[in-house]
């Protein structure tokens, strides 16, 4: 047995490390490539993208993988978490062929390029057969894995296991009950809270680098990049990289961005240091990452006693931040009006835009919608949802970069990630004042008990189990619904 969990985790190593320089790669082709040498960049990720999937499906492996799972009592508890996490990979895996999957690896490069130019000149036709193709190899896959009826099934459940269109439906039928009404509420209210104030990126970057470190991230072990989509991306975590983007007009989008990105990172690098040379070195699902980053995002983030704490430091970069004026920055960044961009979306909407993507992915897998009307169908339903119609492509369909990275089924995590950050949150109040702790700038003991409670365990604990060890149940939206009940009928006096 030593002889195997020896070999085994030699095989692990050398897959972490084939992944960790392709994310290095990743990082480079998102911030820093020119668009001449995207070609061979894409190149070069698809065939390391097949170095590990060979690794991952390799006879020696499965070989490996079934002998210590027939001997798992001789294994210690994380082997045998490690040792099922990888059975389950390799059983998604193995029946999709090599050169399709280094074909779709290089495809999903060459369509980011793609997507970002077609989104600079305002054009999805440019971007339309790039990803009729995603999709195509998206169905094929989920062929592959588990017949044409599970379709769509199993690419949400690469993002959080165990979730389902019935599960999904019956979610954002109970968000869609529950909010609309609310909305419209606050509508008829006809109140504009909204603070108009140009920062310079000069001022912006400081402060969101602050902010980043201020709320948790570690800057020995990370960096704070620009980039047209905010993202995080963990080479390993020892090695988090966060970007974010500036707008002179939109002062606070980069603050948010960067504090929904820093709550990535923040989660990635408080990982246990007994998973480091393991697989289980990451988050456990995108559901439980995004409650992270909506957690700092929105319950922190946007909170008045956050601002509090923060503005004597705030206010050297963005002037018009005073003490005495808290009150209405704090209505200003929790302004409810409904907005064609998902990452400027405010709180109570935000979920809405999901739903939209939700239903599209969904008719798209299952044949309801076709690629090439996609423009008309986003903007039916978000006239639909939002009642405001985007008057071009990049305002509407081409906002975000998720389907050009062929992350098909992720969106949901977002609206999920919601609910998941609400349950926390309630949970947390139990144990914390959480509203003296940010008065008093002490952010660091919030971040201190998400990471006993959630980050610590990695990939060990599933996203069912952390929440139901945190809060004593299993997901349950209602948390989400009267959180954002009870914020808004205060801040708009319903």
């Amino acid at each position: 047995m030593k002889e195997k969990l020896k070999k085994f985790r030699e095989i692990v190593k050398q897959k972490k490390k084939i992944d960790s320089t392709l994310a290095l790669i990743q990082w480079d082709m998102e911030t820093v490539v020119p668009k001449g040498g995207q070609k061979l960049i894409s190149e070069i990720i698809g065939e390391l993208s097949l170095k590990s999937y060979e690794l991952s499906t390799s006879k020696e492996l499965i070989d490996l993988l079934e002998n210590l799972n027939k001997n798992k009592n001789s294994l210690t508890e994380l082997e045998r978490i490690e040792v099922e996490y990888l059975r389950e990979e390799n059983q998604k895996l193995k029946n999709i062929p090599s050169e399709e999957y280094q074909e779709f690896s290089e495809l999903t490069v060459r369509a980011q390029g793609i997507w970002v130019e077609a989104r600079e000149k305002n054009d999805f036709s440019m971007f339309k057969e790039t990803l009729e193709k995603i999709f195509e190899y998206s169905k094929k896959f989920a062929k592959y894995r588990g017949g044409e009826e599970q379709g769509y099934n199993i690419a949400l459940d690469d993002y959080e296991k165990g979730m389902t269109t019935e599960k999904l439906d019956d979610f954002f039928l109970n968000l869609k009950t529950e909010l609309v009404p609310l909305l419209k509420k606050i509508q008829s209210k006809k109140i504009d809270f909204s603070i108009e104030n140009n920062v310079s990126k000069e001022n912006q970057k400081p402060l969101s680098k602050y902010i980043a470190e201020y709320i948790g991230f570690d800057f020995e072990r990370g960096v704070l990049a620009e980039s047209a989509h905010p993202f995080t991306l963990t080479v390993s975590t020892d090695d988090v990289r966060l970007t974010s983007r500036y707008f002179e007009n939109l002062p606070f989008s980069s603050i948010f961005s960067t504090m929904h990105e820093g709550g990535h990172g923040i989660y990635e690098q408080g990982i246990g240091s007994e998973l480091k040379d393991t697989i289980l070195a990451e988050g456990t699902s995108t559901s439980i990452h995004e409650s992270q980053s909506r957690f700092y995002e929105n319950m922190i983030g946007r909170s008045k006693e956050f601002w509090i704490g923060i503005c004597p430091e705030a206010s050297k970069y963005y002037e018009f931040i005073k003490k005495e004026n808290i009150d209405e920055l704090y209505k200003s960044i929790n302004v409810v009006t409904p907005s064609f961009i998902r990452v400027e979306a405010d709180e109570l909407t935000y979920s809405l835009h999901i739903m939209v993507r939700y239903e599209i992915e969904k008719g798209l897998f299952n044949g309801e919608y076709a690629v090439e009307n996609l423009p008309e169908i986003w903007n039916e339903k978000i006239k639909e949802y939002l009642g405001i119609e985007p008057t071009n492509d990049s305002e509407g369909v081409l906002q975000d970069v998720h389907w050009s990275c062929g992350l098909i089924g992720y969106f949901p995590s977002y609206a999920l990630g919601n609910a998941y950050s609400a349950q926390i949150y309630m949970a947390m109040k139990k144990d914390l004042n959480i509203e003296k702790l940010l008065l008093n700038g002490e952010i660091n003991k919030i971040t201190e008990w998400l990471h006993n409670k959630i980050h610590k365990y990695g990939k060990s604990k599933t996203s069912q189990e952390l929440i139901k060890e945190v809060s004593g149940e299993e997901l349950n939206i209602k948390y989400y619904i009267e959180y954002l009940k009870e914020k808004y009928s205060k801040i708009y006096q319903l």
